[in-house]
């Protein structure tokens, strides 16, 4: 059902109305409403997907276009800072509807990701690309969680927005599988440009959703909307409010947005959960890298981007489950402050531990799954309250400007986090020799190396030793018009051939020869073609070397940055309104309910009048 035009205003044609009204007057009942939560929750995985498709391929990206480490982390900054100013006037969405924004945003995404990235020939253009994705993120971050307010009521809230905060979640982890599953097909298939059918993938899925959405998304109508829900059984004393209310009433309560949501409490809440979630964000945009940087098999191997995004699977499927598990803990007790206090100092400790495995490089897959899903745990248990709280928060204020308050912790969280990835590269700089090198190590599809250059380095240590020891002789040994006679001398070592090698190579390396004619026969020979290509990238993998050896200490560091963050965001816990005790929120919600059958009484007994 769509609203009815105001007195006065010509009547929208049904195509417009088809494209850009799509409110309802009712408020929606069991299934319905579980369907448009469900489609919200859907809108933002699918938005999220996009948006974190480039977190999967991140070594991919850099090596095709050449891209330093820090140029890619500019481009997460602009595209973070864009989408926090993209926020603000998102935060209309309380007038103009959250569905539009949703609908459409979905796919201008679609399109961006499904057919701008592919085109992307620079790292100019993919920079501009990501950063009008972020514009578009920013928008949405702001209307879905307001759809997700629209449909659930405060005692529910945990659990509606621990559904809504899955979608960034399951965004990462739909990357995550998708990229394991498949980017080594496509690498071997397409090449160099494999990784753009991640792109496109994520792409298309997001048209689809967006199509889905046109059909069947819906808002509330502004009567309704305005309207601080509580509890299901509040549906019809809403309804019945509903009734009365003019436009200009809900102008009068919107005139001035800012001026009753930007307090204090508000932006002190929104400081605090940006800090806490510094380790999140690192984890959505580098853990890849950082896996592959500092963590490698019992052989001795770095993890490869499979590998990675392996692990990454496992961190972002206990954050989602978690997220659902305690928001609908947190509706139970009816409390969020003592679940955010405990997960935040349960988040404190597993991240201590989690940083100082980074001693271990060898550490064990089981072990970094252990303990990536308890720091899952720990911030889902602090954020599906804090997100359910916040928005009860900005209701305290003016239930109409929800939009406006989640805009103004959308900006607040892009600003933070934008701020901090800035001083990411300056940390931890050992990115980009290991990326920048990466692929003169591994062999296809992951690089372009004839051989795996570390399983050999593991394989014949005492090759590569003497090698790089007489790197200076050795290299007039393999030079191309050296090599044939080489080759002859050492197949058939008579006089002649002898002698022909002392003419080519001068008589001081033929000495050297001579004296380690057993050595060469043995360790050298044989692996003359790895040795060569050794020789010829030695100033990469040397670069390689050094880069892997810093990570360690260089990620431990941020890490502790994140730490500070959580410290610094216990003291906002006390800004969130609610009890402390489940109990005492037990009585508020049975005084609530007899206030609410008192007044609904009141109200039919005027209609009846």
């Amino acid at each position: 059902m769509t609203t009815p035009a105001p007195a006065g205003r010509k009547p929208r044609s049904p195509l417009f109305r088809f494209f850009f009204v799509h409110e309802i007057d009712e408020y929606p009942q069991g299934v319905k409403r579980t369907a448009y939560l469900g489609l919200a929750v859907l809108a933002t995985i699918v938005l999220y997907y996009t948006y974190f498709t480039q977190t999967g391929v991140t070594p991919q990206i850099l090596q095709y276009f050449h891209m330093s480490f820090a140029y890619y982390v500019a481009i997460v900054v602009v595209s973070n800072l864009l989408g926090a100013f993209a926020s603000l006037p998102a935060s209309k969405t309380d007038q103009l509807g959250r569905s539009n924004v949703v609908i459409y945003g979905l796919l201008i995404v679609g399109l961006l990701v499904a057919v701008g990235v592919p085109a992307c020939t620079t790292e100019m253009e993919f920079f501009i690309v990501i950063s009008l994705l972020g514009v578009v993120e920013g928008a949405i971050l702001v209307a879905t969680p307001a759809l997700v307010r629209d449909f659930s009521p405060q005692l529910g809230r945990a659990s509606a927005m621990g559904f809504w905060t899955v979608g960034p979640v399951a965004g990462s982890l739909i990357t995550s599988v998708v990229a394991t599953n498949t980017i080594n097909y496509f690498l071997r298939h397409h090449g160099v440009s494999g990784w753009k059918w991640q792109f496109v993938i994520s792409g298309v899925t997001a048209l689809v959703v967006g199509v889905v959405s046109l059909f069947f998304l819906k808002d509330l109508s502004y009567r309704l909307r305005d309207q601080l829900m509580v509890t299901e059984q509040d549906r019809a004393l809403v309804e019945a409010r509903a009734r009365g209310i003019s436009v200009e009433e809900v102008a009068q309560a919107t005139a001035h947005p800012w001026r009753q949501i930007l307090k204090w409490e508000l932006v002190g809440s929104a400081v605090g959960i940006s800090l806490f979630l510094l380790v999140y964000y690192a984890a959505s945009g580098f853990f890849t890298i950082f896996w592959a940087t500092v963590y490698r098999h019992p052989s001795g191997l770095n993890l490869t981007t499979s590998d990675a995004n392996y692990l990454n699977t496992w961190f972002w499927a206990a954050d989602a489950v978690a997220l659902i598990v305690f928001g609908i803990l947190s509706d139970k007790l009816r409390v969020r402050k003592p679940l955010m206090l405990v997960g935040s100092c349960s988040a404190i400790v597993v991240l201590i531990l989690f940083l100082h495995q980074t001693d271990h490089p060898t550490t064990s897959f089981s072990t970094l799954i252990l303990l990536e899903v308890l720091l899952a745990a720990s911030l889902s248990l602090t954020y599906a309250p804090w997100m359910a709280g916040y928005t009860e928060l900005v209701e305290s204020k003016n239930p109409a400007l929800v939009g406006t308050g989640l805009a103004l912790w959308a900006w607040i969280l892009r600003l933070v986090v934008g701020l901090s990835f800035i001083f990411l590269p300056v940390v931890i700089n050992s990115v980009n020799p290991v990326v920048d090198n990466l692929v003169y190590a591994q062999t296809p599809p992951n690089g372009n190396a004839p051989f795996n250059v570390q399983a050999f380095q593991l394989a014949h240590p005492k090759s590569v030793a003497f090698a790089e020891a007489n790197a200076s002789w050795l290299k007039v040994l393999t030079s191309p018009q050296n090599i044939p006679i080489v080759n002859a001398a050492n197949k058939a070592p008579t006089p002649a051939n002898l002698a022909a090698l002392q003419k080519a190579v001068g008589p001081a390396v033929y000495a050297k020869v001579i004296a380690n004619i057993t050595t060469l026969q043995k360790d050298i020979a044989p692996y003359q073609t790895q040795l060569i290509y050794l020789s010829a990238h030695q100033s990469q993998l040397t670069d390689l070397l050094n880069g892997v050896a810093k990570s360690s200490d260089q990620w431990q560091r941020w890490f502790w940055v994140c730490v500070g963050g959580m410290i610094l965001f216990i003291p906002t816990i006390f800004l969130i309104q609610g009890r402390w005790s489940p109990a005492r929120a037990r009585e508020d919600e049975e005084r609530h309910n007899a206030e609410v059958a008192e007044e609904l009484r009141e109200l039919q007994e005027a209609h009846a009048a």
